[in-house]
């Protein structure tokens, strides 16, 4: 039942309006959202507190259950696990949001294999992806690569190009015909405003 409830918010058409108007509900099931209102980043590469960099990725997610779960729930750990100093940092966040997330999907009465699955995705979500790891898995690379997309537009416009260079790069070894051009597409047309 929690799972289904979940899954109507997440699969609108509208994710960010959908989370929005069902902010009450999705705050029920998921009540450790609350910390990342207002938890200012501090930092050079954003602009946005922990919770609009999250709804920001968000708006730019395929529609795809798990990937935007894994987006919901990629930063959840930022507030619990930030260095203070004149710019904030938050090394360990992707581990500190791992062990969060294996409470919150079993709590949400997700399986023993999609808790791994999903899990594991948020623990890598800011791991590059290596070559290796493309040729040996293409289809979860590209799930990888999809988030990746996602969270790195979230980020400060200024601070964007690196990330889109390593993105382009990946895009190309996954070579996945029609998504790989659309994505070209996007990422070129995203660099090209940068360099002007």
């Amino acid at each position: 039942m929690k799972k289904e409830v979940l899954n109507k918010i997440l699969m609108s058409g509208d994710v960010v309006n959908s989370i929005n108007d069902n902010f009450e509900e999705l705050v029920s099931l998921i009540p450790e959202i609350k910390d990342m209102i207002g938890f200012e980043h501090n930092h050079p590469h954003h602009h946005l507190d922990v919770w609009n960099h999250t709804l920001c990725a968000l708006s730019h997610s395929p529609y795809d259950f798990e990937i935007r779960l894994v987006l919901l729930l990629h930063d959840i750990g930022k507030p619990h696990s930030c260095q203070e100093g004149e710019v904030r940092h938050f090394k360990g966040h992707p581990l500190m949001s791992y062990k969060m997330s294996l409470d919150i999907l079993k709590r949400l009465e997700f399986n023993i294999n999609e808790i791994e699955y999903l899990s594991k995705l948020i623990l890598l979500h800011d791991d590059s992806l290596t070559d290796e790891e493309i040729n040996n898995d293409k289809e979860t690379s590209f799930v990888r690569f999809q988030i990746q997309y996602c969270d790195s537009l979230a980020h400060h416009p200024d601070k964007l190009e690196k990330r889109l260079l390593y993105l382009l790069d990946v895009n190309n070894k996954l070579n996945t015909d029609l998504v790989k051009d659309e994505y070209n597409l996007k990422l070129n047309n995203l660099l090209n405003k940068k360099s002007r």
